[in-house]
């Protein structure tokens, strides 16, 4: 697949279970050539999934409670009904996609899903991410991979990505740090005060 106009954007995925419940979780999808592409590790949740439901929702949030919570346990955001598709978004999404799936490959370690967008509905406007949320979006990148990244790796990029949130974060941003930190020293990695 030739990736010609090829956007990432950091989004939250919102897919159904089997039982009828929404799973929302962080990642990274690419836009090409007017598709998305959902590349879900394997084994996890959303590749499942995506695999028996080939529907799900793209959420664009600037509430990085939401990216932090889905590393970290906290999940219980609130969804409303999706329009076209049988699905949820996510109440505070500021916009979101809903997407059918049309192509999948099942290759390893990731799958790839790609999806066309069958409805689209902005909710609010986005006025762009303070440093303090971009933080937080990249530490819950660091803490999705602290069984592949070495600790000195997550302490050197927690140690600059503080920098942003001692100066610009607020009451949302400041949760979201602490349970991303207390995640990190639940797995023994040190960070310094």
């Amino acid at each position: 697949m030739a990736l010609l106009d090829s956007k990432i954007h950091e989004v939250i995925v919102t897919t159904l279970s089997a039982d009828g419940t929404t799973h929302s979780a962080p990642m990274g999808i690419s836009e090409v050539n007017d598709h998305f592409i959902i590349k879900p590790f394997k084994p996890s949740t959303t590749y499942d999934n995506l695999k028996r439901h080939r529907q799900c929702s793209i959420n664009y949030t600037d509430d990085v409670r939401v990216f932090a919570g889905s590393m970290t346990g906290h999940r219980n955001w609130s969804t409303l009904p999706c329009q076209q598709i049988l699905g949820q978004y996510l109440s505070q999404a500021l916009a979101h996609s809903e997407l059918e799936i049309v192509e999948f490959d099942d290759a390893s370690p990731r799958a790839s899903f790609k999806g066309i967008v069958v409805y689209e509905q902005t909710h609010a406007p986005f006025r762009g991410f303070n440093r303090a949320q971009s933080a937080v979006i990249d530490a819950a990148i660091l803490v999705s991979r602290l069984d592949m990244l070495p600790a000195e790796k997550i302490q050197q990029e927690i140690a600059y990505l503080t920098i942003a949130i001692d100066k610009t974060a607020g009451p949302k941003e400041l949760e979201a740090w602490s349970w991303l930190m207390a995640k990190i020293n639940d797995v023994g990695i040190q960070l310094n005060d």
